[in-house]
């Protein structure tokens, strides 16, 4: 399938970056790669809306950023534009996550393979490396784990380093859905189950629900995820702002869950609750 780069001139400061990429990434982007004084964005064929670029580059909030090009990229420049540009993240001084291509390094207690393809959740972004964090601080020993818009399945596979004896990884985009068997494969971990769906494909109650997606589907799914949990069990919640997060405490609220406590980052939220 044909992919295409687009060209944009670097935002201004981190929170608009923050927030283009966001918008970009519901409106189908797969990847981005910062360069200096511009930011690359890459969607397929499929997923191509010139119309809806535009119309998003004309919301005030972008009103200093333009699109300086468009250009049809060959499928395997792919590894080689993630290999440039991704380096591995450390959380905690206990978990690495890092690419095949870096070398092991046995002194990280969790030290993550992940195959960084078009996949949301490399840890480069704060929103994952915040929920690494809260996780490293919970108990998974003998859990029973959803982990809901799994992405690359990096919490996932990490929830069952931790202890977790039956973990789920469901995300709705089937790119995602192939690189987590790659990703679990690359870990040694061969009994995750994943999931090509969203919300409905929910079975089962859980000890632990991960979510790590943005603001507007944790308001739309938020019931389906409680509805998921067994009394007592914790629920993490990133992909949203700080700003957002009175929002997402009285949604959480009103389901019955409680809220024990939150990271935040570079504007970026990590918060954690329990019913």
């Amino acid at each position: 399938m044909k992919t295409f780069e687009y060209t944009f001139t670097a935002p201004g400061s981190d929170i608009q970056h923050d927030m283009l990429v966001t918008m970009l990434a519901e409106m189908g982007f797969d990847s981005f790669m910062d360069e200096g004084q511009s930011l690359k964005a890459y969607c397929s064929a499929d997923c191509r809306d010139d119309v809806a670029v535009e119309t998003l580059l004309d919301e005030p909030s972008f009103s200093d950023v333009r699109l300086l090009r468009v250009e049809e990229m060959p499928d395997k420049d792919w590894n080689e534009l993630w290999e440039a540009s991704y380096q591995p993240v450390v959380v905690n001084e206990r978990c690495r996550v890092r690419a095949p291509f870096h070398e092991a390094d046995q002194s990280f207690e969790f030290d993550l393979v992940i195959e960084p393809k078009m996949s949301f959740g490399t840890a480069n972004h704060e929103t994952t490396a915040q929920i690494i964090q809260l996780m490293l601080e919970t108990d998974f020993q003998g859990k029973e784990v959803l982990d809901m818009g799994s992405g690359t399945a990096v919490l996932a596979i990490l929830a069952k380093k931790l202890g977790a004896t039956y973990v789920v990884a469901i995300d709705n985009d089937e790119w995602a859905y192939r690189n987590a068997f790659t990703n679990c494969e690359l870990n040694g971990i061969s009994d995750i189950e994943i999931v090509l769906g969203d919300a409905l494909a929910i079975k089962g109650c859980y000890d632990v629900v991960l979510a790590n997606i943005n603001r507007n589907i944790l308001l739309r799914d938020m019931h389906y995820y409680v509805d998921a949990m067994k009394a007592g069990a914790h629920i993490f919640f990133s992909g949203f702002y700080t700003e957002d997060l009175e929002s997402i405490k009285g949604e959480a609220e009103r389901l019955g869950l409680r809220y024990r406590r939150h990271l935040s980052r570079n504007n970026w939220v990590a918060a954690e609750f329990v019913k």
